[in-house]
């Protein structure tokens, strides 16, 4: 049976603790940064046996790691640029999930690469893919198989016959890139680590030049304390250049922003079995299967605008459309676009021109006495960046460094791994227990893994929580509850943006159900009717600006849409700490009691 403590690792009653704890321990390490390497690392550090804390200023991939091109994937597209370490450690990582780690949550994915030009190209990416494979891409899923015209439209009816002159079939990863970035945040707090989200850096703290914890403000609260670690781990992303002016110690990099944005579009409109990877002048396009519908991207922009929310814009969308109508029978147009999101890569800055050539490898640093900042990277090595990353921060403990064990991650399954191909083996026979259709329990499995029965009991008083939300089907009504009681969701935006994706899977943007959601939330976390009435008002306010951003054509007017919207968390909406404009240093005293 599910238990307790399965459950509330990340409820509303553990948030309070979290913060007596924030305030009155002393940690080995704090993590800066919500996203899936600073959640990584957090666990990374507690099954070390360390004592760590994580903050993260908004939610748990808030950022990057809820906006990218759900895979789990090699980077077959490095292969051409020579980058055969990364590949090769990214395929390590992706067979790591798929097998042990993650089986849940990276599933595997199959591709087809159309050829369109005649006797040069078929050998030349036939020479990539079998390095493909024999670096590990063919591990636990097939090898690379050839098709000619006739064989690659069999897989991909939906392609133009004078657009392609053959196929080659390959395998990669789909991965809900939210959900499991929440799930590393869970495994981290079941495995000691205190972890809170709504928690803003706002300072450091020094004791003369060795920086010793960083002061937070809660976003619910106001409230503020200072957080003592031996060390400070910077893993905050496309914000990492912010925190670093805020310290006052410039790195030996810089993190450049490259905007991507991705389409969401009906099954129908696409007819294909296997997922697309299309050939751009600028990089590669994914046409990737994800449910009932379609993602297809990405762009590939420099972007310096609000790190936040960075907008898509109607030229972003028409490039899409472009690019992905050269090669399909029936284009698809702008109406038939269901959703539509944009995300930030965090790439480490050097000469180049365009963001497209700038590193996908990692970078980590000791800045100072006391902190360490990690950057670049891409979310498949998510793993490897947080071992390396709290490698360079046990180096900075002193005498306890030589007594802390090695990264241990490899062996450590994500909470809902555990027996999951069993449960998979069983899912008719609990589906009839909790009346159920298989195809709904199919999807919480996908979502939880063997947590599944967690949620659905969550329903034993309450039937009618098994109902799906009105106007997102796909989901039901006790995955709301349970993302407000289990998973540390304290807004509208948190649920239908995040732990449910919601927002960009219905072309209503989840404007059609937040007000049952919100009411679904308001059970488990005490909301009034008038904050039922603000959540719901400043979420559909921020749907109709994603939307009108949608239409302009340049970043500037896109951003100006978005910026209009305040965050329904306290501190953006009340014009609070802003770490782009902030002192280099806040100084406070080591000692007990400041």
């Amino acid at each position: 049976m599910p238990t307790t403590r399965s459950r509330s690792v990340l409820g509303p009653d553990r948030r309070a603790e979290a913060w007596r704890r924030l305030e009155e321990d002393t940690f080995d390490i704090v993590v800066v940064g919500g996203g899936v390497v600073g959640t990584g690392s957090a666990l990374d550090a507690a099954t070390r046996g360390l004592n760590v804390a994580l903050v993260e200023a908004r939610d748990f991939a808030a950022g990057t790691s809820s906006r990218s091109s759900k895979m789990f994937h090699g980077g077959l597209r490095y292969l051409e640029q020579l980058d055969f370490g990364l590949v090769a450690e990214a395929l390590h990582e992706r067979e790591l999930s798929m097998t042990r780690l993650a089986p849940h949550l990276v599933t595997p994915l199959k591709f087809l690469f159309p050829l369109t030009r005649r006797f040069w190209e078929r050998p030349y990416m036939a020479a990539g893919f079998v390095l493909y494979d024999v670096m590990g891409g063919a591990k636990s899923v097939p090898p690379q198989k050839h098709y000619s015209r006739a064989g690659a439209r069999r897989v991909a009816p939906g392609l133009r016959e004078d657009a392609v002159v053959g196929g080659i079939r390959y395998w990669d990863t789909l991965v809900d890139d939210a959900r499991h970035t929440l799930t590393l945040a869970r495994t981290a707090a079941r495995h000691g680590a205190v972890v809170a989200n709504s928690t803003q850096v706002i300072g450091y703290v020094r004791d003369g030049e060795r920086v010793t914890g960083v002061r937070v403000r809660d976003a619910e609260t106001g409230r503020e304390t200072d957080v003592r670690a031996g060390v400070v781990l910077n893993a905050a992303g496309v914000w990492t250049d912010q925190l670093q002016r805020m310290l006052g110690e410039e790195g030996g990099f810089t993190v450049r922003a490259s905007k991507g944005v991705h389409i969401v579009v009906d099954r129908d409109r696409v007819d294909s079995e296997a997922a697309l990877i299309l050939r751009t002048e600028k990089s590669v396009l994914f046409v990737i299967p994800w449910g009932e519908y379609w993602i297809i991207g990405t762009t590939d922009t420099d972007w310096q605008l609000d790190l936040a929310h960075p907008a898509a814009t109607g030229a972003d969308i028409e490039y899409i459309l472009g690019h992905v109508n050269s090669v399909l029978t029936t284009p698809i147009r702008r109406e038939h676009v269901r959703g539509v999101y944009a995300g930030l890569r965090p790439l480490l800055s050097g000469g180049a021109d365009s963001t497209a050539k700038l590193s996908r490898e990692h970078a980590v640093m000791t800045v100072a006495p006391g902190a360490v900042v990690v950057a670049g990277g891409k979310y498949t090595t998510y793993r490897v960046m947080a071992a390396d990353a709290v490698d360079a921060a046990v180096a900075e403990l002193g005498e306890r460094a030589a007594s802390v064990p090695p990264s241990t991650t490899e062996r450590i399954p994500l909470l809902g791994a555990d027996g999951y191909p069993a449960m998979v083996n069983r899912a008719d026979r609990i589906a009839d227990h909790y009346e159920i259709r298989e195809a709904q329990l199919q999807h919480l499995l996908g979502r939880y893994g063997t947590l599944a029965e967690d949620v659905l009991d969550l329903a034993a008083d309450r039937p009618d929580l098994l109902d799906p939300v009105g106007g997102a089907e796909r989901y039901l009504r006790v995955e709301i509850v349970h993302a407000a009681q289990a998973e540390a969701a304290l807004h509208l935006e948190d649920v239908l943006v995040r732990r449910t994706r919601i927002s960009m899977e219905y072309q209503h943007g989840g404007v059609d159900c937040a007000r049952e959601v919100a009411d679904l939330m308001a059970g488990v976390l005490g909301w009034d009717s008038d904050r039922v009435a603000r959540e719901v008002e400043l979420f559909e306010r921020r749907v109709v600006a994603e939307q009108a951003s949608q239409v302009v054509e340049s970043d500037d007017e896109a951003d100006e849409f978005l910026r209009g919207v305040p965050e329904v968390r306290e501190f953006l909406a009340d014009a609070a700490f802003d770490p782009a404009s902030a002192e280099p240093v806040v100084e406070h005293s080591a000692g007990p009691g400041s």
